[in-house]
C-alpha cells in the first residue's frame, strides 16, 4: 500500500509517460499489444532427443518444458518485464511465477487445469523438470489447490454473493490488501500465463488478459509444422499489457528467446 505490497515493490524511477498510462489504460484489456512469432525448433527438437536418452521414460523434456524454461530465464535477465500494474501503479514482482494450463486427461470431456509454479533458473533443468512432472501428476490425480477449494466453497453462494466477494478481492489487489497465502495460491497472480495448444495438435491462437488478479503477458504455443528449407517451426502468440514496459524492451526478450532456442543448450 505504501510501496510495498505482499507480491512486489512500488516501482520509483518511470518516465511520466508510463507513470500516467496505467490512467489513461484502467484496464488491461485497454493496452493489449498482440505479436505472433515463428521459432525455428530443430536444435531445440534434436537437444529434447539427446536429454530424453538420460530421463526416465515416464518424465521426459518436452519442447513445452524449454519453452516455460525460456520464459524465466528471459524474465531474470530483462526484469522491466516482470513487472505489474495495480492501483495505478507499476509494481515489480517478487520472484518469477508461470501460470500454465494442462488438460487433466486427453479426452474432450477433460477438464483444463492450471499449475502456478515460482521458476529459479538457477536451479537445473533436470530438477525444473522433474519438479513439473511432479506437480501435474499431483493435479490430474484429482488434488485440489488452495484456489480450486476456495472456488468451491464462493460457488456454492448465490451468485450476487460470488459477485460481491469478486469485486472485493480486485479492490483489495488495487490497494494492495491481499494477503501473501491468497496471492501465491491464485494461478491470476503470475508474470506469464501459457498455454500449449500444440499439445493436442492445434494452432496458436491470441488470448486475452484478465482484468482478474496481475498477470501481463500471455504466451500461446501452436504445434510443431514445417517450414521452408526443411526447417521446423512453432508459432507463439503473445499478447502483451503495453502498460508495463515499452515495446522496445519486450522485443528484444522476444529476440532472446529465438536465440536460447537455436542454442538450447544454454537452458541446461
Amino acid at each position: 500500500m505504501f510501496g510495498r505490497r505482499p507480491d512486489g515493490r512500488l516501482v520509483q524511477e518511470l518516465p511520466p509517460i508510463r507513470r500516467f498510462m496505467p490512467f489513461i489504460s484502467k484496464r488491461r484489456n485497454d493496452s493489449l499489444v498482440y505479436f505472433a512469432q515463428d521459432v525455428e525448433v530443430d536444435a531445440a527438437l534434436r537437444f529434447v532427443d539427446e536429454q530424453n536418452r538420460a530421463r526416465p521414460a515416464e518424465a521426459p523434456l518436452t519442447l513445452f518444458h524449454l519453452l516455460l524454461r525460456a520464459i524465466a530465464q528471459i524474465l531474470d535477465e530483462r526484469p522491466r518485464l516482470n513487472r505489474f500494474t495495480a492501483g495505478g501503479r507499476v509494481w515489480q514482482r517478487d520472484g518469477i511465477w508461470i501460470t500454465f494450463s494442462a488438460k487433466q486427461r486427453m479426452d474432450d470431456a477433460a477438464p483444463i487445469i492450471t499449475v502456478k509454479r515460482r521458476f529459479d533458473p538457477r536451479e537445473s533443468l533436470d530438477t525444473m523438470v522433474d519438479r513439473l512432472h511432479g506437480e501435474l501428476r499431483a493435479s490430474r490425480s484429482g488434488r485440489q489447490t488452495t484456489s480450486d477449494r476456495e472456488m468451491g466453497l464462493l460457488l456454492r453462494l448465490p451468485a450476487f454473493m460470488v459477485r460481491a466477494v469478486v469485486g472485493l478481492g480486485r479492490v483489495g489487489n488495487e490497494l494492495g490488501l491481499l494477503p501473501r497465502a491468497m496471492i501465491e495460491g491464485d494461478p491470476m497472480f503470475a508474470s506469464v500465463f501459457v498455454a500449449n495448444l500444440g499439445s493436442v495438435g492445434l494452432e496458436a491462437g491470441y488470448h486475452h488478459l484478465w482484468e482478474y488478479g496481475t498477470i501481463p503477458i500471455f504466451c500461446v504455443m501452436g504445434r510443431v509444422k514445417p517450414a521452408p528449407r526443411k526447417r521446423r517451426i512453432v508459432t507463439l502468440k503473445w499478447t502483451f499489457d503495453e502498460r508495463v514496459e515499452d515495446g522496445l524492451y519486450c522485443a528484444r526478450g522476444v529476440e532472446r528467446l529465438l536465440d536460447l532456442f537455436a542454442h538450447p543448450e544454454k537452458l541446461a
